[in-house]
C-alpha cells in the first residue's frame, strides 16, 4: 500500500441506497427456469437487494401474500400460471405492486409478450436477454418513482 486514495472501480456494482429505517428493498423473482431464477438472485443481492424467488405464478401469487415485497419481476411465459395471469392476479389484489415483465420472446399477432404484459398491468417490461443492469435499473426506477427509464421496453 502506498497511502494514495482508491478510485473506486467504475464497473463495481452500486449498491441501491435502501430508504433510511427500511432495510434493503425486497424483490419477488418469478420464472420457471431456475438457472434463470439464480443468475437473477445473484445478481440482485450484488446490488443490494433481497431476494425471494418463485418457479411459478401460483407460488409466486403466495410469496407475495405471504412477504410483500417491494417489487417483482416474472417472466411472462410459465407453466401452471403464466405471467400475464400472474401480473393480472397481482394486480387485482394488490393494485400498488410494482412489476416488471421479462420474457425471452413470443408475439401474438403483432403485439410481444412484453407489451402485452405492459398493457395488461406491468409496470414495465424488459426482453432476454438483456444487460446486467437493465432489471436493476428499471428496480431503481420503480422504487424511486422515476418510472419509465430508458430502454422501459415497449
Amino acid at each position: 500500500m502506498d497511502g494514495s486514495p482508491k478510485t473506486p472501480d467504475a464497473t463495481a456494482p452500486v449498491p441501491l441506497d435502501p430508504v433510511e429505517g427500511a432495510g434493503r428493498p425486497v424483490v419477488l423473482v418469478i420464472d420457471d427456469d431456475q438457472p434463470v431464477r439464480q443468475s437473477m438472485e445473484i445478481l440482485l443481492q450484488i446490488y443490494g437487494f433481497e431476494v425471494l424467488t418463485a418457479q411459478d405464478g401460483d407460488s409466486g401469487i403466495a410469496a407475495y401474500r405471504q412477504h410483500h415485497p417491494d417489487a417483482v419481476i416474472t417472466d411472462v411465459m410459465m407453466p401452471v400460471r403464466d405471467g400475464i395471469e400472474t401480473i393480472r392476479a397481482l394486480r387485482r389484489e394488490f393494485p400498488d405492486a410494482k412489476i416488471i415483465a421479462m420474457s425471452g420472446g413470443g408475439r401474438i399477432g403483432n403485439t410481444d409478450f412484453v407489451s402485452l404484459a405492459v398493457k395488461l398491468g406491468a409496470d414495465c417490461g424488459i426482453h432476454k436477454p438483456f444487460e446486467i443492469e437493465e432489471p436493476v435499473e428499471l428496480l431503481r426506477g420503480l422504487l424511486t418513482g422515476r418510472e419509465g427509464q430508458p430502454d422501459a421496453a415497449v
